[in-house]
């Protein structure tokens, strides 16, 4: 289902429809997807994103969309016409539009548009929501395991322009390898075979990491006026309807492409050594006080030594860090500044999967459901995973035509109750019926929300507003501290550790300090 099944080709930016057979006789909401791929990789015309099924079986229109990823989508020269960055976001914007023009020729309503992705594609829809021009041409948002404030989704302008010239210099541009303006470095570029340009992409990261993506959106005061960040916390989003997001085990794919001791081929039973090491390229660029304190907050204290438990610790840093707590924070601001939210955990594993059992519930494997896949007589999911890809199916489209993923046929069947900063309500999808919880892994969520960019806002030299390295993969200053304080400080680390693991009330996730 993920494997490409079309070239690679500058030549992609296509939109794919689906109508239902027979036509709607009254206008049908329209889904719009957006794939997925860290913005380096993907393509709308995978098998997994076959839209027939969930068509089909809801009366909607979907519309999936390519857009340009990779440097040829999202290098950037800040200030320059030839390369201003965020033409990914541009291609979706222009897709978006032209549903508004032409989905009613297709029997969708244009009035009534759905905006839904997973990762890269979910941060994507999140920075639609926060760039004015893109807000008028859809009217709900659904983001699968990605949020727009996430450490990976975006970098600041000069992050942006030191990879691009960075790429430039790997790729003999300008020629000579010094001197040029923007205007003759993209011009070289120009001349180079597109897969030079790939092959040479993730070079131009600062470090080694895992969930780091070398060209992404740009914080470019055009399309995003401001960080995500920002927005989120000055933004009005009140009658706005959303549905968010995450998976079990959000950090577990990661982890077999670059972590220490991990591969898909074994049980990935670490030492602690490749636990503290992989902590490095899980969180890059922070300092080591910071490293220190994601180390004192995921060792299991009773078991510190143990293969299995730092596996799954270092897999729920990764996790926590990158998708589910930036997601968490994104819920409770929308939530808190007016809008209706509602939140999942999707926690079944397909029976189908062939990664290890260790890797539990991977990042975007909720995707086949969503769209139905199990309903193909070709693929061998057992029935009860069929029922379950429709009752999944059928809560996507009433969030598509109402706003709300409830059944309104059923009103004494299990409820899904919105997302409120404060009770904080969210549902576990899974072959059981629909299960209500509390505190999307508010502890963990805690510490990466509130507690750590303070503590690097008290230890820093010169200290910034947000947490360094977090959002817009500017390196952190070292804490520069003495030893005798520096020691106090991380006893005091890990104290205030202690407590978040050991708090009877979950903190609240709507900060009271910058957010990340």
């Amino acid at each position: 289902m993920w494997n490409p099944n079309r070239e690679l080709s500058e030549d992609c930016l296509y939109l794919n429809v689906w109508t239902p057979y027979p036509r709607p006789t009254s206008p049908t909401p329209v889904l719009v997807w957006i794939y997925g791929g860290g913005f380096y990789s993907g393509a709308s015309s995978l098998d997994v994103y076959d839209g027939r099924f969930l068509v089909q079986a809801e009366r909607t229109v979907l519309v999936s969309m390519n857009y340009r990823v990779g440097a040829f989508g999202f290098l950037a020269l800040p200030g320059s016409r030839e390369a201003p960055g965020n033409v990914g976001l541009l291609d979706q914007r222009l897709a978006l539009q032209w549903v508004q023009e032409n989905v009613a020729a297709f029997g969708g309503d244009p009035t009534s548009v759905t905006l839904f992705g997973e990762s890269a594609g979910a941060a994507s829809v999140g920075m639609h929501l926060l760039s004015p021009p893109s807000r008028g041409l859809f009217h709900r948002a659904v983001l699968q395991s990605g949020a727009p404030n996430g450490p990976w989704a975006t970098v600041g302008m000069g992050e942006a322009r030191r990879r691009a010239t960075q790429l430039a210099h790997l790729v003999g541009c300008p020629p000579g390898g010094t001197g040029g303006n923007d205007t003759e470095l993209v011009a070289c570029l120009r001349t180079r075979p597109a897969q030079v340009l790939v092959n040479n992409e993730w070079h131009v990261l600062p470090q080694e990491s895992v969930f780091r993506f070398s060209f992404v959106p740009v914080v470019d005061g055009d399309f995003l006026s401001d960080t995500p960040e920002a927005l989120i916390n000055a933004g009005d989003f009140h009658g706005l309807q959303v549905l968010v997001g995450v998976v079990k085990d959000e950090g577990s794919y990661f982890l077999v492409y670059g972590a220490p001791g991990f591969s898909k081929d074994n049980e990935s039973l670490i030492s602690r050594a490749e636990f503290l090491a992989g902590v490095r390229v899980g969180v890059p660029q922070v300092s080591d006080l910071a490293a220190e304190a994601v180390v004192l907050h995921y060792t299991d204290w009773l078991h510190p030594e143990d293969p299995a438990r730092l596996r799954e610790a270092l897999s729920d840093v990764v996790g926590d860090h990158n998708v589910v707590c930036p997601v968490a924070q994104l819920a409770g601001r929308l939530a808190a500044q007016g809008a209706r939210v509602y939140a999942y955990v999707f926690e079944h594993r397909a029976s189908t999967l062939s990664w290890p059992l260790w890797m539990g519930v991977p990042h975007g494997y909720e995707i086949e459901f969503i769209f139905g896949i199990p309903l193909d007589p070709s693929r061998n999911y057992t029935t009860e995973e069929k029922i379950f890809a429709q009752r999944l199916m059928r809560y996507w489209a009433n969030f598509a035509r109402t706003g709300d993923p409830n059944e309104p046929r059923d009103p004494k069947g299990p409820q899904w109750p919105p997302y409120t900063a404060g009770a904080q309500q969210y549902v576990s999808l899974d072959l059981r019926p629909l299960e209500v919880r509390r505190g999307l892994r508010a502890q963990a969520c805690a510490f990466w929300n509130r507690f750590l960019p303070k503590l690097l806002s008290a230890t820093a030299s010169e200290a910034p507003s947000t947490c360094p390295g977090f959002t817009h993969g500017e390196a952190a200053p070292r804490p520069g501290l003495p030893l005798p304080l520096l020691l106090l400080h991380q006893l005091l680390l890990l104290l205030l550790s202690h407590l978040l693991r050991l708090s009877p009330r979950p903190l609240p996730l709507r900060p009271q300090g910058p957010l990340l």
